[in-house]
């Protein structure tokens, strides 16, 4: 027997082989996307780690707007990501009244 990934079928119709070539495209798009989300959540979670206020408060501004912008094109749903941006909300502000 064969090992691996079954192979796919090409698709007949110029409709179904447009639709292959957008798809490669747009995974490519949500892929990109889907690793700034991720980048920017663990970015904030390292400065927050480290106990550093000022850097985790900036870092924290950036990534909600590149979250919302993720929620928004619904890579990720809405609710995850007010979800992460509540969590390390707390945790930066946590962070700030410990320092301060």
């Amino acid at each position: 027997m064969a090992s691996g990934k079954p192979k796919k079928k090409n698709p007949r119709l110029a409709s179904g082989r447009k639709r292959v070539r957008q798809d490669v495209k747009i995974n490519a798009a949500n892929t990109s996307l889907r690793s700034k989300y991720r980048t920017a959540v663990k970015n904030v979670e390292k400065a927050v780690v480290a106990g550093d206020k000022a850097k985790a408060t900036e870092l924290f501004a950036k990534m909600q707007a590149v979250v919302d912008t993720v929620a928004d094109k619904g890579i990720f749903h809405k609710n995850k990501a007010a979800r992460d941006k509540s969590r390390l909300s707390t945790k930066v502000k946590a962070l700030a009244a410990i320092a301060a």
